[in-house]
């Protein structure tokens, strides 16, 4: 049993795990099943909301400038580099190609931001930028698994069914775990182990939800009133107490009433949620809900701010559509038009609410690209050895960096960074060690860095 520090109110009052189906949410947990969950120290956040970048933003083109790369254009890596670091071998050495925008310096921090962000560079000293993120996967699907589950294969829990088995959820009403999948004319197609439980109880996997609709069959059905389905919910719940008293100890069907529950508060709560009409003139425009570039993810980031608000521990946005192979200019600008407005104003909302302290902001994708052009379209190829990712809120330092690349940007060279180490940050802001939280699967205490991984610590105040 690992040490509890502190427990939330609700902590061991699950509330809502995952989707409502038509009829009701499958395998909700019992308070008892969740007792295993703990804060092993004093949390610097409540809530995460993870902005994945799906297809592979270029480092070298978003926060990490190489002026190497102006100077070397349409020349081979030189042999001193190339060999000083033999993976770039794998990613190729011909054709080393300058970013298209400029970077410039923001804030007291002066931290260095392409032109394709100017909304949220002006955020920069609230952003903790690593710069040295790395791991060996260079295949798009795979790669993501390996950004949110630990291993290509996507067979183990997703960082935010991590988060919510070691923290619980903080509210009675609504899904603790909620991830909403932005439609893109990409290649990056959404992968159910981002979002799974994986071998942890199915009452941990995420709720998918369409910005634009909501949770899928969350309204009352016609003709049905209130207090007809409080009468059907009160006659289920008997067919199973008596079934339960013949049977016996059985989590399952406790798990399935607990679920029916859930399901009818979510029926008055779900609906509040998703209705953002109540919402000023300002908020909409500063989400940029009339711009038709931007609109769907300035939706998903103002839903995620009501997310948090409510309770929501964990809410993760995903944008795919980063894949950059033919023109990356066009399609980089393309994708910066339509996040860099809504997460800036995300940040921007979040501050002016005080909930920056407690929400960690997360902002990632599953791999950069090379400092190469690939063939003769000025595109990149994937390249997973090093890339950049940024943190900001809940308790993190701002205006810093974190690690490095080589000269070109092909390898972190300094203070790398794992997807482990990057999901035990993650955790260590929650108040989590991810070394301490556990799950017996097999007879085998799991944790959520199966492979080691350590919190990165520096990038908290």
């Amino acid at each position: 049993m690992n040490t509890l520090y502190a427990i939330d109110r609700r902590q061991f009052l699950y509330g809502a795990g995952i989707g409502v189906t038509a009829t009701a949410l499958p395998s909700m947990l019992s308070a008892a099943e969740l007792a295993p969950t703990a804060l092993h120290h004093p949390p610097t956040a409540t809530n995460v909301i993870l902005l994945f970048m799906s297809g592979g933003p270029s480092q070298v083109d978003t926060f990490d400038p190489k002026p190497e790369l102006d100077r070397l254009e349409g020349k081979n890596v030189p042999d001193s580099i190339a060999a000083a670091i033999p993976k770039i071998k794998r990613a190729g050495v011909k054709n080393l190609m300058r970013s298209p925008w400029r970077f410039q310096k923001y804030g007291a921090s002066g931290i260095p931001v392409s032109d394709l962000f100017p909304q949220v560079a002006k955020h920069v000293d609230d952003l903790c930028v690593i710069r040295s993120m790395q791991h060996n996967n260079p295949v798009h699907g795979p790669g993501e698994c390996v950004a949110l589950t630990g291993t290509s294969a996507g067979d183990r829990p997703s960082i935010g069914s991590w988060a919510l088995y070691g923290r619980g959820t903080a509210n009675e009403n609504l899904p603790a775990f909620i991830s909403m999948n932005l439609h893109s004319d990409g290649m990056q197609y959404p992968q159910g182990a981002g979002w799974g439980s994986g071998f942890l109880p199915s009452g941990f996997q995420g709720t998918v939800v369409d910005p634009s609709q909501g949770i899928r069959h969350v309204a009352m059905p016609p003709q049905t009133t209130e207090a007809g389905r409080r009468r059907q919910l009160d006659l289920i719940h008997w067919f199973n107490e008596r079934h339960l008293e013949q049977a016996g100890e059985m989590s399952e069907l406790k798990a399935r009433l607990d679920s029916y529950e859930t399901a009818h508060l979510m029926q008055t709560s779900a609906p509040d949620l998703f209705d953002t009409s109540g919402e000023t003139q300002h908020t909409h425009d500063l989400y940029q809900l009339e711009n038709p570039r931007s609109k769907s993810v300035g939706r998903a980031c103002l839903l995620a701010r009501r997310m948090v608000e409510r309770g929501v521990r964990f809410v993760q946005i995903r944008v795919g559509g980063w894949d950059a192979h033919g023109n990356i200019k066009a399609n980089h600008e393309k994708m910066a038009a339509r996040t860099d407005g809504p997460i800036a104003s995300l940040l921007t909302d979040l501050r002016q609410r005080d909930l920056l302290k407690s929400t960690l902001v997360v902002w990632a994708g599953e791999f950069g690209r090379t400092p190469t052009m690939e063939g003769r379209g000025k595109g990149r190829d994937h390249s997973p050895a090093g890339y950049t990712t940024w943190l900001a809120g809940g308790g993190t330092q701002g205006g810093k960096i974190i690690g490095a690349t080589d000269p070109l940007g092909y390898v972190a060279v300094e203070r790398p960074v794992s997807p482990h180490d990057f999901h035990a940050t993650i955790l260590h802001a929650l108040g989590i060690d991810a070394n301490r939280l556990t799950y017996n699967h097999h007879g085998r205490d799991e944790v959520p860095t199966v492979f080691g991984g350590e919190a990165v610590k520096e990038a908290f105040a």
